[in-house]
């Protein structure tokens, strides 16, 4: 990695206050019962919880930050690090690895050119494999930020993730 994009890689993106308040006090009335409901809204709003966002939420509800991490940290589906437009999902559970999922696996990472929990140079994609999705009699399953791919054959993978560039 060259020293340019080192340090666009480190760098925190530019934090919209208004919209965080917008979140916080419009949203979820500055409750910090809402705190998980509020977490979300945010990484919708990044594609991850920037530390930044991170440390304003904990001031604004009065919730200390170890805490916030610790709530950010102990769910998978925070994530702390950037994030692709377009996060892959894909299903190692037991009926979908049995029907090819790690085949399917495979050929993801070789297209994309990244391993699991990596992002794509590009920004376009993070792929992270999954226990379950709940679709077992659809396996292997492949879940592309909200859409759904069922009974994936490795070579219907490059035109599927197509679609997403």
């Amino acid at each position: 990695m060259n020293q340019s994009s080192l340090q666009d890689h480190c760098q925190e993106p530019d934090i919209d206050y208004r919209k965080l308040d917008d979140i916080i006090e419009n949203e979820f009335n500055n409750e910090k019962e809402n705190l998980i409901m509020i977490l979300q809204a945010i990484q919708r709003t990044y594609n991850y919880l920037p530390k930044q966002a991170l440390t304003y939420l904990s001031t604004k509800i009065g919730i200390p930050f170890s805490q916030l991490y610790g709530v950010a940290t102990f769910y998978k589906t925070f994530s702390l690090e950037p994030r692709g437009k377009n996060i892959v999902s894909i299903c190692l559970g037991t009926a979908c690895h049995v029907r090819g999922g790690a085949r399917v696996h495979e050929k993801i990472e070789d297209l994309l050119q990244i391993k699991d929990g990596e992002t794509s140079e590009d920004k376009l994609f993070t792929l992270e494999s999954v226990r379950c999705i709940g679709c077992c009699s659809l396996g292997p399953v492949v879940k592309i930020n909200e859409d759904m791919h069922g009974r994936l054959a490795t070579d219907e993978v490059s035109k599927i993730l197509e679609q997403y560039k």
